[in-house]
């Protein structure tokens, strides 16, 4: 029986229920030659990934794309298959065995370290994990993150650290009309921090953050933005070389530098070309404080500004430290991963060996796990109709298999012969609908699950009352 026929559709598997999955299911499902049939399968009871949990609680009209994902869902060939992690509910091979194509959607889960003495101490933390406890991610609900200090320290100036910056220094009444999560809620409206400083290696025209989440935190109530006028207008004098967005940015910096200090309950201030060497202890083991160099621009030998340590240290003084410098890809049991750049290792898609290079049939990666965390929600939709090409390509070279493996039931069976609770879409509405329920009932968009077993106690209330 031929692939991609109304009676023997191509199996698909994606693994990742974030944005670059939704949007490569959506491409297979949009071909009528041949067709296809899409299970997306995710670790999590939920669907949506980073939307979910990794955009701001703040910034709802980002999460708006759920909205898209919500029509794919509702495809007839589609099925989400909740709470079921590859590696430990299912292993890549036996993927390959119920499938014909397989796609690794994972994103990029870790992040990139500083790599510096002191960043075990307490009070150090990954963007990644303040970001899922503020989002009610369960993998972060119970990270202990300290919030008496007055001054938080951030490394990096992307969009990311931006983020964190905002929800520290915002009223908490204002996050109190979103769907943050209850716990982090209640720890930001007894929070003394008063002073957020980020820190970055390069200068302020190589700030990574758009120029609106600047603007974002100027415009919140007793918040002041301090940044160094001279160093500002240095950059601001050569401008030629810059694309519009940092342009935009100086100017929103030299307009912020400039303006006359008001009193502030709370400041955000920007150290540019600075890079910490080392976080320093107090008696307890916590971090007190970060040793910076100052750096200076020099030219790279391809021509483009790199930062120079000058070998002129300061001290600052933090209680909190975030570092915020790039996410990374993890690992998966089974699948080939370049361990250099955090990747699955890939040609348009199609996921190679490590060794020789050499393409694995039927098997794929989009998204940050294929080429890296770069990029916006909106970007995985290009990266996922260029695999999706690739997949497309492929179907004609598929080796057949036993269709009696291949099929909803087979599937089924070997999940539930490993002991998993299978979560469906239907389960996800179910889920989504007690939470915006919950909200209402405390004046918010949505008060979110925190935890998978408060998830699926839900759905067995729900069974139970028929």
């Amino acid at each position: 029986m031929p692939l991609g026929t109304p009676e023997r559709p191509v199996r698909v598997a994606v693994i990742g229920a974030g944005p670059a999955g939704f949007f490569t299911a959506d491409a297979l499902l949009r071909s009528e030659s041949p067709l296809f049939d899409v299970d997306v399968l995710e670790r999590l009871p939920t669907p949506f990934g980073l939307v979910r949990a990794g955009v701001a609680p703040d910034h709802q009209k980002i999460k708006a794309v759920t909205k898209t994902f919500e029509r794919t869902a509702q495809n007839q060939r589609f099925r989400f298959l909740g709470n079921v992690e590859v590696g430990r509910d299912i292993s890549a091979s036996e993927l390959s065995r119920h499938y014909d194509q397989v796609v690794y959607a994972v994103g990029s889960s870790s992040d990139r370290r500083l790599g510096i003495p002191g960043e075990e101490l307490g009070g150090s933390h990954s963007a990644t994990a303040f970001v899922g406890w503020y989002n009610a991610h369960p993998d972060f609900r119970d990270f202990p993150f300290d919030l008496s200090v007055e001054r938080a320290a951030i490394v990096g100036v992307g969009n990311v650290a931006m983020d964190i910056a905002r929800v520290l220094l915002k009223d908490p009444e204002e996050l109190g009309k979103t769907d943050i999560a209850r716990h982090a809620l209640e720890a930001l409206r007894s929070s003394r921090v008063r002073e957020v400083v980020l820190l970055a290696r390069r200068s302020p025209a190589h700030a990574a953050f758009d120029p609106r989440e600047l603007e974002d935190i100027a415009a919140l109530p007793g918040v002041r933005v301090e940044l160094d006028p001279a160093r500002v207008a240095a950059d601001a004098r050569d401008t030629e070389h810059l694309d519009s967005r940092q342009q935009r940015n100086l100017e929103v910096m030299l307009g912020l530098a400039r303006k006359e200090h008001e009193p502030a309950e709370r400041v955000l201030r920007l150290e540019f070309s600075a890079s910490p060497v080392e976080l320093l202890p107090d008696p307890r083991g916590r971090v007190r404080a970060l040793r910076v160099e100052r750096n200076e621009s020099v030219r790279g030998p391809d021509g483009r500004a790199v930062a120079r340590g000058t070998g002129q240290f300061f001290e600052l003084e933090a209680g909190l430290v975030f570092r915020s410098i790039g996410y990374l890809g993890l690992p998966l049991p089974g699948v080939p991963y370049d361990a250099d750049s955090g990747v699955i290792p890939n040609r348009d898609g199609r996921v190679t060996t490590e060794r020789n290079g050499q393409v694995i049939p039927g098997v794929y990666a989009v998204g940050w796990i294929r080429r890296g965390p770069l990029g916006v929600i909106g970007t995985n939709k290009a990266d996922a109709q260029l695999v999706a090409k690739s997949m497309l390509e492929d179907v004609r070279t598929l080796a057949g298999a036993a269709p009696e493996l291949r099929t909803h039931q087979a599937v089924d069976e070997t999940l539930a012969k490993h002991g998993v609770k299978v979560t469906s879409y239907d389960d996800w509405m179910h889920i989504d609908l007690v939470e915006l329920d919950e909200g209402r009932a405390t004046g918010k968009l949505r008060e979110k699950f925190a935890s998978v077993e408060e998830m699926m106690n839900q759905l067995l209330k729900k069974q139970a009352e028929g």
